[in-house]
């Protein structure tokens, strides 16, 4: 009897909120998976509680060097890797009358050039898996541009067709690539939000979707599916249309900075 190796994935952000979620529904399958978050306690637990699955390579991945240093702690630890999840990211609101750059920098470095640096380290690992599949986490707030959401969108927006460009170029190479656009979704990171959450998931709901689909290895994965169903005619409306809706959604009082 032949025996099929587990599956060997790396996943980022993977200490709290969705994140944390998935790594749980793929250990839960036999799955071997290396976790990279900033945070070392609740990677060092997920090691605990499922001793000989999870590879801990923590670190702060808009760091360059740090991340090809994980790239190379994978391939020392196990040659290659089958599925990589970038998941990792930060959002932060802008107010346009005391616009700050750095709130724009530091945005788009954790999830755009982070993002980089981890495709640059997978891919050579992801050519010695098997059936490997690269994944990215965007955002539904790339369909439709939204108030305070200047630095957060444009990373989003990036990071899409970062992914969906390299899927062309990986596809001669049997690497397939997703795209995951969550929409609402109850985390630490949307527990800072001052504005409603109608219809939002709970993170482990919307892990355990994003898990079940990637099976199938679709182009893009959206949720939740009544948000979706309203956000994606209104992405398609006239430009002046989009407009009157953005304004009609502008709150008045200054939007919170995230720490970096």
């Amino acid at each position: 009897m032949i025996l099929t190796p587990p599956r060997r994935y790396w996943l980022t952000g993977a200490s709290n909120g969705i994140g944390a979620a998935m790594v749980e529904e793929l250990l839960k399958t036999g799955a071997h998976v290396a976790v990279s978050s900033r945070s070392l306690t609740q990677l060092k637990d997920m090691s605990q509680r499922y001793p000989g699955q999870v590879l801990v390579v923590a670190g702060n991945l808009t760091n360059s060097q740090t991340v090809r240093e994980i790239g190379e702690q994978i391939a020392e630890q196990w040659g290659s890797l089958d599925t990589v999840i970038l998941n990792a990211g930060t959002c932060e609101y802008v107010d346009a009358k005391q616009f700050d750059t750095s709130i724009v920098e530091h945005v788009v470095r954790t999830n755009l050039l982070a993002s980089s640096y981890c495709i640059e380290a997978a891919l050579p690992l992801l050519r010695k898996g098997i059936a490997p599949h690269l994944v990215g986490v965007a955002s539904s707030v790339t369909y439709l541009p939204l108030p305070q959401a200047e630095a957060h969108g444009a990373s989003k927006a990036g990071l899409r067709y970062l992914f969906e460009s390299s899927r062309i170029n990986l596809a001669p190479q049997g690497i397939e690539v997703t795209v995951v656009s969550p929409g609402l979704a109850n985390t630490p990171l949307t527990a800072k939000n001052d504005f409603p959450m109608p219809q939002s998931w709970p993170a482990d709901k919307a892990a355990r979707h994003i898990v079940s689909k990637l099976r199938d290895r679709p182009l893009e994965i959206t949720f939740p599916g009544m948000f979706m169903a309203a956000l994606w005619p209104m992405s398609k409306m006239p430009d002046q249309v989009k407009l009157e809706i953005g304004k009609r959604m502008v709150r008045r009082n200054p939007p919170i900075k995230d720490q970096p």
